[in-house]
């Protein structure tokens, strides 16, 4: 077995100089620009998303995908089982006896696994790496900007952002993908399948079979020839430091706060967060409130349209805290806000599939792309205020006031530390 990368076993985040960055916005440039780069695989592409729809813009990348692996391309997705329990039906239709291979992970096909532990742990991240060169890193699920799954089709897009990325970040982005492909195809405990299949008749057959499942497809002429491929050098090497953070139940299980952690506490100037699912835990709020106590604007942007009201509670029980240690609060208003943004002063800003509340911090996996360079986090900066120019302040806290604030607050400690408790997390968030 080959040993961890070094990146994996850092517990802080690692930053490789050499990238180029391209923010996109909302799921019809990414959509556009990650069909452009799949229809140009020579060997490998593999995607991770929490949420595949049917609708037409899933289509476009589900028909690339399938183009792809029609050519010799080896094509893995991996979806979530709850996320994505509404299409999985449909993914295996369109790519029925096809090579994609399109695996569910922790799948909710029986009624008593909802009662399991584990299945609370869910796969929420969204990353797309296609032949170890380019790699895709973001909030936003495969499906249309303008439909919602709760309310069904909008007048207005979702907010949300993910990040191209080219260079020596996006070799971790495909190991993170391939280990979630294995583990979503044979399971936490897949080693030991493979011995009880050799212990039985025709099982040394069998465990080759399945070894050679999980090998790469073979390589073009001139193709990296290391175990995995390796990102190729480009011809005109990018100058942005970026770290890929993933959040796991194993080595990684709080990279992503821990970048954030750090960002905070060097924070001179500005911290502007946007995120629909708010409800750090105490440590995290004490960072925000310190950077403001040192005169840091800190701003947050949330959801003004939730999708759930007890996302949207968990947030406003925050706000008496929050407002009158001098946060500043604004809720958005032009439509759903999904977006997960991160952006400190001029130097730092991270886009992912994380969110600031126990799900996505404690339990899901999820993946971040952590970004140092003035002139992304310009871009950042700037897009965000039009998002902000678009949101209501909230001047004074609405349900955190008085006894009922209390009980209130009192009842959503209680079921995150109850869904924690039922996760397998020990906690005192």
């Amino acid at each position: 077995m080959e040993p961890l990368p070094a990146w994996y076993l850092r517990r802080r985040a690692h930053y490789l100089p050499g990238n180029e960055v391209r923010l996109l916005k909302g799921g019809q440039e990414l959509f556009a620009a990650l069909v452009a780069v799949i229809n140009k695989a020579r060997y490998e592409v593999l995607l991770t998303t929490y949420i595949f729809h049917h609708d037409e813009s899933a289509r476009a990348v589900a028909q690339a995908l399938l183009n792809a692996a029609q050519r010799g391309v080896r094509v893995r997705v991996v979806v979530d089982g709850f996320g994505s329990i509404q299409s999985v039906a449909t993914l295996r239709q369109w790519w029925a006896q096809s090579p994609v291979s399109l695996v569910v992970y922790r799948p909710l096909d029986r009624w008593w696994t909802l009662l399991q532990s584990e299945h609370l742990r869910r796969l929420h991240q969204k990353v797309a790496v296609v032949d170890g060169e380019i790699g895709f890193v973001g909030g936003i699920n495969v499906i249309d900007d303008c439909i919602d799954l709760h309310d069904g089709p909008q007048s207005t897009p979702r907010l949300d952002y993910a990040i191209q990325v080219r260079g020596p970040v996006v070799a971790p982005m495909a190991q993170a993908a391939r280990a979630m492909w294995t583990r979503a195809a044979f399971g936490a405990d897949w080693r030991d399948e493979v011995a009880q299949m050799v212990r039985g008749p025709k099982g040394l057959a069998r465990a080759r079979e399945l070894l050679r499942s999980m090998r790469l497809a073979p390589r073009p002429a001139g193709s990296p020839s290391l175990p995995w491929p390796q990102p190729t050098e480009p011809s005109h090497p990018g100058t942005v430091e970026a770290a890929f953070l993933l959040r796991d139940n194993l080595r990684q299980r709080h990279s992503v706060q821990a970048a954030l952690l750090q960002a905070c506490g060097q924070a001179r100037h500005e911290i502007d967060i946007a995120c629909p699912y708010f409800y750090p835990g105490r440590v995290l709020r004490r960072a925000l409130l310190q950077a403001a106590q040192r005169g840091v604007r800190v701003r947050l942007l949330l959801q003004g349209r939730p999708d759930y009201r007890i996302a949207a509670l968990a947030a406003r029980v925050l706000y008496r805290e929050l407002l009158g240690g001098g946060v500043h609060i604004f809720e958005y208003q032009a439509g759903a806000l999904h977006a997960k943004v991160v952006r400190v002063d001029e130097r730092w800003a991270t886009v992912g599939s994380s969110n600031l509340d126990p799900l996505s911090l404690l339990v899901n996996f999820e993946a971040n792309l952590a970004i140092r360079d003035g002139g992304f986090v310009r871009e950042v900066a700037q897009t965000l205020e039009a998002a902000f120019a678009q949101s209501r302040a909230v001047l004074e806290p609405s349900v955190s006031v008085g006894w009922a604030g209390a009980l209130r607050r009192r009842a959503v400690a209680l079921l995150a530390r109850l869904y924690l408790r039922l996760a397998g997390v020990p906690s005192n968030y």
